[in-house]
């Protein structure tokens, strides 16, 4: 985050791939109004408001291997993803009872 010069890191989810959605990741200096701030182990990421309902429950991991290091996104509301692993297909969350 220093790095980038940036206070946040905002979260989000976009039309596009061929499951339908992709996750998008940006450096943000502060959050917009109907943003969501969400804390965890001293980390702070910024949820878009539009794509609240599409993260509900998601967890958000750092993950390094001997191949890669990359973001990974652990989405209950995550029903499909591609064979390439660009995009998902996500159902938004839906009120319990």
């Amino acid at each position: 985050m220093d790095e980038q010069g940036a206070g946040y890191l905002r979260v989000g989810v976009k039309n596009g791939g061929c499951a339908g959605m992709e996750y998008v990741m940006d450096y943000v200096d502060e959050p917009e109004e109907l943003d969501e701030i969400v804390e965890d182990n001293g980390v702070r990421i910024v949820v878009d408001s539009k794509a609240i309902l599409f993260l509900l429950g998601s967890v958000v991991d750092f993950e390094t291997t001997a191949l890669h290091e990359k973001f990974v996104f652990r989405n209950p509301n995550q029903t499909d993803a591609c064979g390439c692993g660009e995009s998902v297909t996500i159902a938004p969350a839906v009120a319990e009872g």
